[in-house]
């Protein structure tokens, strides 16, 4: 009995050695979130590193290294690009938290029977979270270092010396917030320890089912984000026809709106998830997989808002990046100015569309990691359906049509959403930009680069079949017995 309590009851006493304190990190999706932290962090060094190059680079030409204005849409893009990074590490952390508190659901009910408060447990999730991201935020900084070191000294090669200094005191702000912004992401994702009670531990450790899922305050905060969000969204636009400042409010509107897309993604990814799965047909394997993403919401929501980011992120660059550059080609026949330099301005959109892209991958391992636990928690429900007669090649196809419906689903609202945010912020920043006899072009039509919407569902095919890996192989990997005399 003592072996049984010391296995689900860690040692926190203090005199556990310091390196018992971290066996946590064995536990399935933590080395995940110590990958997100470093991505997040790696990258905030590299775009902090990439948008002071490319500031110096553009200091130094003879046309536009005078203007104010550059530099200030410069130093802009790359605060919004590092916000927009640790907006998504938070997101896909704090997801990533809340399905692990969910798996732990019976082992956090034993400590609160034997007399632990749930605040003592949530703050050892919150400490668990702190640790996890110092340690991926001090593997992102070196590396970042790194990296953005060849960088440079390519880029210098490719387009000429450019007097810039890698090794700057700035580049420790990123993986300091990466670990205070995990931290934080793992407090908010362990709130389900709150509502876990001791008699929860004689029960087993599963996700809240659809009718059990009631949270009127979070849709009242959704409605309100969205709306506020729609709100500033409009008057950056607005504000966008006089002066690219609009950015501001747009972005801050973006931010909002977005948010309580997340907040309320349990009431918003559901019905879109019932409409595509109505495309995977009526056999018993795809009934199965579009009712499991229905009867758990709330790990479904989880998974598809992930996608749904990264999605949206590199829609909305493109989109964005598209329009700038049909608008500034117009703008330079009317001026007069040399086509030829804009060639600076596509290779700022190259290095923005390939920093998106890293946020677009940090949304991708977090995919990968909830559908793994997600697989590992069900093992219960998978050796039952084993011992009613599915066989493991319905098991792997049932586990991958579950990846393809939330991919699907994500995909096709990610890019709806990417083209609106993408135009909104192209007008909010160009809509001042002189065209004809001088006159601002007020309106600023969107351009869709079908090419890279290409490239974007073929990214989510490779990631469904990436993210299924895994998954089919635990999901198979389980003798019956065994998975139903689990907890």
């Amino acid at each position: 009995m003592t072996a049984v309590l010391h296995q689900v009851v860690p040692d926190t006493s203090g005199t556990a050695p310091w390196y018992a304190r971290l066996v946590f990190l064995r536990e399935r999706g933590m080395g995940a979130s110590i990958l997100v932290a470093a991505i997040s962090s790696a990258f905030g060094v590299l775009l902090l590193s990439a948008t002071g190059f490319i500031g110096a680079m553009i200091a130094q030409d003879p046309y536009i290294g005078d203007s104010p204005l550059a530099l200030a849409v410069i130093s802009i893009l790359g605060i919004i690009l590092l916000l927009v990074a640790l907006y998504v590490a938070a997101v896909v952390t704090a997801n990533t938290f809340s399905t692990i508190v969910a798996g732990r659901t019976r082992r956090i009910a034993l400590l609160r029977l034997i007399g632990a408060t749930a605040r003592s447990q949530r703050i050892e999730v919150a400490r668990q979270g702190l640790v996890v991201g110092a340690i991926g935020a001090a593997i992102g900084l070196i590396a970042g270092i790194g990296i953005a070191a060849l960088g440079v000294a390519v880029a210098g090669r490719l387009v000429g010396a450019v007097e810039y200094d890698v090794a700057q005191a700035s580049l420790l702000v990123p993986p300091a917030i990466v670990a205070l912004t995990t931290w934080a992401a793992a407090w908010t994702g362990s709130r389900r320890v709150l509502t876990v009670t001791p008699l929860q531990a004689l029960g087993g450790s599963v996700e809240r089912q659809h009718d059990e899922f009631t949270r009127p305050a979070r849709s009242v905060a959704s409605v309100v984000l969205i709306a506020g969000g729609a709100l500033l969204l409009g008057l950056g636009a607005m504000v966008g026809m006089a002066n690219p400042l609009g950015i501001v409010p747009a972005f801050i509107g973006g931010l909002l709106s977005f948010t309580g897309l997340v907040i309320g993604s349990t009431a918003i990814m559901p019905p879109l998830l019932r409409l595509t799965g109505r495309l995977f047909g009526g056999s018993a394997v795809a009934r199965l997989a579009s009712e499991n993403a229905l009867r758990y919401p709330e790990r479904s929501s989880r998974m598809a808002i992930g996608v749904v980011i990264g999605v949206t992120l590199v829609t909305m660059f493109a989109v964005a990046a598209e329009t700038a550059q049909l608008v500034m080609i117009t703008s330079a026949e009317m001026s007069g100015y040399p086509q030829d330099r804009l060639v600076v301005l596509d290779q700022f959109a190259l290095v923005m569309m390939v920093l998106v892209g890293v946020s677009a991958v940090i949304a991708a391992v977090g995919l990968v990691n909830l559908l793994t636990i997600g697989v590992v928690q069900r093992r219960r429900e998978l050796g039952l359906l084993r011992a009613l007669g599915l066989s493991n090649a319905q098991i792997r196809r049932m586990v991958l049509l579950e990846a393809t419906h939330i991919t699907l689903t994500a995909l096709l609202f990610g890019l709806v959403l990417g083209v609106a945010y993408g135009w909104a912020g192209a007008q909010s920043v160009l809509g001042s930009v002189p065209l004809s006899m001088g006159i601002p072009a007020f309106f600023v039509a969107p351009a869709v680069p079908w090419l890279t919407i290409g490239g974007v569902v073929l990214a989510a095919a490779v990631l469904t079949l990436v993210a299924a890996v895994t998954p089919t192989r635990l999901a198979t990997r389980a003798v019956p017995v065994e998975a139903l005399a689990a907890d």
